[in-house]
């Protein structure tokens, strides 16, 4: 049993089950314990708490994959697009996050951030993304030569840098926790271990929601025979977003690929050689941040992460493997349009899972005096990255409602979902409550 597992239990008191009708019936239902799931469930019963909502996750506690097995940055909104959804909510979920934090008493660090140019070409790029940084409004970036790299960070050099002051790092899993922990005092419902198997509607009765408006009920079935019904459903299904959309009708694409990121942990004598986080400027053609410093509120220093792909929805190492995820994966159209198209990419990745020395190469541009005896192999991460049939990886947030009306899925929530989960609550819970 996980530590998050234990913690819960001593939330589960709280957590009651209340059946309305003989059907189980709720006014909306959340699949998916994930952050964005908690996050928009609670600010469902926020504004409106005489719903009658549930959470329905398959694991035994909440932010079992992506919302605790990640790097735990507090970004600032720099990278995104302008006018971009990740830009908006990112910014603003930054701000909206602090202040939970605060007000919660949650453990966080403000460390701040360095994005490193080494070459007089990533120099363009840099500034290119510093202008971008400032139509974002994000709050006190600066640019900085060399010689303030090194006032920042002693052991980092580089050509110049963006220097960002407000990022921080937290613990998402804990966070997540919280968000579940405040809709339950607001007399929402968790149901663990129920893993959703088919979603379908039935008009055989109808289902009055609290406001008096008539749906036909959504039917929710688990692999274990459990039903459950709901006037509305949101899905925030993580890396099984898509399967759960096909499960409504709803298109195969765009698909989630599994993408797993392996770290690399500085050895606790060699911490010191890391203030804040540290980051290279991204490849422009990826939505992949590179392999980047970030130290963690235990004290561990995380280096990297690689991206490859992994051999299960839920592959945190080559082992678990899932013939039939796997075979899905390799025979998705635009997996293979992707995988000739960066196929150099690719195979540098895997060569970097596999051997140290050359994922240390690649941080020594940042910090020279960086060995191989300074790292030991760290824990992993699967990124759900969402793909479409022309083999371009989806950038922005994608939120799709369903042919009937009656479900909400959330397509494609990667990086930087955590920061914005508070933002996209308030987002997603106002288009449902819109829709009711």
């Amino acid at each position: 049993m996980c530590i998050r597992a234990n913690y819960l239990k001593l939330l589960r008191p709280l957590i009651f089950i209340r059946n309305y009708s003989s059907k189980n019936g709720y006014d909306i239902a959340i699949i998916g314990g994930g952050i964005v799931g908690t996050a928009t469930a609670r600010e469902i019963l926020r504004r409106c708490n005489d719903l009658k909502c549930v959470i329905v996750e398959k694991e035994e506690c909440l932010a079992m994959h992506q919302s605790s097995n990640n790097s735990g940055v507090i970004h600032a909104g720099i990278y995104y697009q302008p006018g971009s959804m990740k830009a908006q909510l990112c910014t603003e979920g930054m701000k909206l996050l602090y202040q939970y934090l605060d007000e919660k008493d949650i453990p966080y660090k403000k460390i701040g951030k360095l994005i490193v140019a080494t070459d007089k070409q990533q120099v363009n790029t840099l500034e290119d993304l510093y202008e971008r940084g400032l139509k974002n409004e994000v709050r006190d970036i600066r640019l900085i030569d060399g010689n303030e790299i090194c006032s920042v960070e002693p052991n980092c050099v580089g050509l110049k840098a963006i220097h960002s002051p407000h990022t921080g790092i937290v613990d998402y899993g804990v966070v997540c926790e919280s968000y579940g922990k405040d809709f339950v005092d607001s007399g929402g419902e968790i149901r663990y271990n129920f893993e959703v198997n088919a979603i379908r509607v039935t008009s055989e009765t109808s289902y009055v929601l609290s406001n008096d408006i008539e749906k036909y009920p959504i039917q929710i079935s688990s692999s274990k025979g459990e039903e459950i019904n709901a006037g509305f459903v949101l899905s925030c299904a993580g890396l099984y977003a898509d399967k759960v959309a096909m499960m409504h009708g709803g298109a195969r694409d765009p698909a989630i690929l599994p993408v797993r990121g392996e770290y690399l942990l500085l050895k606790p004598e060699k911490q010191h050689l890391v203030n804040g986080n540290i980051y290279p400027v991204p490849d422009v053609r990826l939505p992949f941040l590179g392999v980047h410093f970030t130290p963690k509120l235990d004290g561990n220093v995380w280096l990297g992460p690689n991206a490859i792909l992994a051999f299960k929805r839920e592959g945190y190492k080559y082992s678990d493997i899932s013939v039939k995820e796997l075979s899905e994966s390799l025979r998705n159209r635009g997996f293979q349009i992707l995988a000739r198209k960066h196929l150099l990419f690719g195979i540098d990745q895997f060569l970097r899972s596999a051997i140290i020395r050359l994922q240390v190469k690649e941080l020594r541009k940042y910090i020279p005096c960086l060995t191989v005896k300074d790292v030991m192999r760290g824990p992993s991460g699967v990124r759900a990255q969402a793909i479409d049939c022309n083999g371009s990886l989806v950038d922005d947030f994608v939120f799709d409602l369903g042919e009937t009306g009656r479900v909400l899925h959330c397509r494609n929530a990667p990086s930087p979902a955590a920061t914005s989960s508070l933002a996209i609550g308030r987002y997603l819970a106002r288009k449902v409550l819109e829709i009711l």
